[in-house]
């Protein structure tokens, strides 16, 4: 499998633009994640089945608390510290513009919205895939398969723009923040190619917010983030079909084992810190959403 390939918005037609279109409104941001892009140029057949199986799990208001319950387990856990709160950049600290402010703003409040959703989706697809349990504890209350409220989170973000390369006087610091994730090379996650658009906000937030992320409050938001998603992936009302069996029956079988793999690696490794850090980020500008419902 080639995961340098991708099959990004503008080239995607027919039932792949329907897709996109789908995941967009289900996840209710404007982005279409790298983990569909890749998943979709290299195993377009098992990408659309899997979809129709995982689709139902993000739009019951079970879903909906969890993800909320994830972005304050996530920014509880770093503010229950004794450094304080966390802390805030305001536009005259960052030097930008007042239109370069608000894109700063509306993109990172993007990735605020997809982080809770991306976890619960590599947890699920990790376990079905690999035919673990999952919805052996379902709860028997009206949330757990009523719809999603249709007011959260929807239109919150702005879609996210990428720098081509890294600009010189942020170097050190992107090499930093690739250390601390554990990347190699020049791999460097989303959110940081679109941080990198305003150095002169991404150093000075990286400088406040490094110490915290090697800190025990981002240790215990790991477990605490994880916790959440795990318990809604246990209690899960519906359980999607991707065993080899399921795959073979759907006539997709044979993409089976390098779907196990890709998802296994995201479900684990540099994401499992890439993630959290999602609604800290956005809290550094006052663009995290809800906390609670």
């Amino acid at each position: 499998m080639d995961t340098s390939r991708q099959l990004y918005e503008l080239g995607a037609t027919g039932w792949r633009r329907g897709l996109y279109d789908d995941v967009e409104h289900t996840f209710r941001a404007p982005i279409v994640n790298w983990i569909f892009r890749t998943a979709t140029a290299n195993l377009p057949g098992f990408t659309r089945y899997a979809w129709g199986q995982v689709k139902p799990l993000f739009e019951t208001r079970a879903f909906a608390e969890c993800s909320v319950a994830y972005r304050d387990a996530v920014l509880s856990a770093l503010e229950a510290e004794e450094r304080g709160p966390l802390p805030t950049l305001r536009k005259p600290t960052t030097g930008l513009s007042p239109a370069e402010y608000a894109q700063l703003r509306g993109q990172v409040a993007t990735f605020d919205v997809v982080a809770p959703r991306l976890a619960v989706l590599f947890e699920v697809m990790d376990r079905a895939l690999h035919e673990e349990p999952l919805g052996t504890d379902v709860a028997d209350d009206r949330a757990t398969t009523a719809p999603f409220p249709e007011h959260l989170d929807r239109d919150r973000g702005v879609a996210p723009t990428m720098a081509d390369d890294v600009p010189g006087e942020i170097v050190e610091t992107v090499d930093e923040i690739r250390a601390f994730h554990g990347f190699e090379g020049e791999s460097l996650p989303s959110i940081y190619r679109c941080l990198c658009q305003w150095p002169g906000y991404l150093e000075p937030a990286w400088e406040a917010l490094e110490p915290r992320f090697e800190g025990s409050g981002f240790e215990a938001a790991l477990e605490r983030g994880s916790a959440v998603v795990e318990s809604f992936v246990d209690g899960a009302p519906y359980r999607p079909a991707l065993g080899p069996g399921a795959l073979d029956a759907a006539g997709v079988g044979d993409a089976g084992e390098d779907a196990r793999e890709l998802f296994r690696s995201f479900n684990g490794g540099p994401v499992e810190t890439v993630l959290p850090a999602l609604p800290v980020w956005a809290a550094t500008v006052g663009s995290e959403g809800e906390r609670s419902l």
